[in-house]
C-alpha cells in the first residue's frame, strides 16, 4: 500500500467503494433498486369506478379530510353559510372503528350522502349533498375547516369517482365530472355567458 508523509500506510483509492455523481455507493443503489422493485411489483393495485348516485337537482362536494371531528366542523361550516341551506354529509373513518360518520339538517340528503360514502369507501373521504344552495356558497367555508385536506369536485353534474384499491384500502385518485367538451366558445357564446351570470345575480 502507498505511504503518506508520516510513514503510515493508506488504502488505495482504487480499493475504496466507488460513489456516483450524487455520492451514493453502487451497492446502496443496488439494494434500493431491489427494495423498490419488490415493493412496486408485489403490491396489488386495481381500479374501481363509483358513479355518484344523486338526483339531478342536488349538488355534491367530495373531498379528503382527517380526524373524527371533521363531521362536527363541516356541519358547523355549512350551517354558518345560510339558514335556508339544506345539506347532508358523511365522512369515512380510516382507522379505529372505521365507521361512516354522518350528519346534516335534511334526512333525505344525510341518507344520500351516507349511501354514497359507503359505496366510495375511501379512507378519510367526505361527501356533502346540497339543496337550496350551491357549491360556490360553501366551498370557502369548507376549505377553511382545519381537517380538510383537498376538494375533489363540487358539481351538479353526473360524477364518477375513480378509486385506487390496494391491500391497505381504497383512495380517491380523481373524478370524471360531467362530459367532454364539444368545442371552443365563439364570441356569441361569450356574450351569452356574460348575460347568464348577470341574469342569475353573480355579476352587476
Amino acid at each position: 500500500m502507498p505511504q503518506d508523509r508520516s510513514g503510515s500506510t493508506a488504502p488505495s483509492t482504487s480499493a475504496r467503494p466507488q460513489r456516483g455523481l450524487f455520492g451514493f455507493r453502487a451497492p446502496d443503489v443496488a439494494v434500493a433498486c431491489r427494495w423498490q422493485h419488490v415493493c412496486v411489483t408485489t403490491t396489488t393495485l386495481s381500479w374501481d369506478v363509483v358513479p355518484v348516485d344523486k338526483p339531478d337537482d342536488v349538488n355534491v362536494v367530495i373531498g379528503q379530510a382527517h380526524f373524527i371531528k371533521t363531521v362536527e366542523d363541516l356541519h358547523e361550516a355549512m350551517v354558518g353559510v345560510s339558514s335556508s341551506l339544506r345539506f347532508g354529509l358523511a365522512f369515512c373513518e380510516a382507522s379505529g372503528p372505521r365507521l361512516v360518520r354522518r350528519t346534516g339538517n335534511d334526512p333525505e340528503l344525510v341518507e344520500l350522502a351516507t349511501r354514497n360514502a359507503v359505496a366510495i369507501a375511501a379512507g378519510h373521504c367526505f361527501v356533502i349533498f346540497l339543496r337550496d344552495g350551491f357549491p360556490v356558497n360553501i366551498l370557502n367555508p369548507v376549505k377553511a375547516v382545519p381537517e380538510v385536506c383537498t376538494i375533489h369536485c363540487a358539481t351538479a353534474n353526473p360524477v364518477d369517482i375513480l378509486v385506487a384499491v390496494t391491500p391497505r384500502g381504497r383512495g380517491i385518485v380523481g373524478v370524471v365530472d360531467g362530459q367532454a367538451p364539444l368545442g371552443v366558445e365563439t364570441d356569441r357564446d361569450v356574450a351569452d355567458r356574460h348575460d347568464l351570470l348577470r341574469a342569475i345575480g353573480y355579476k352587476l
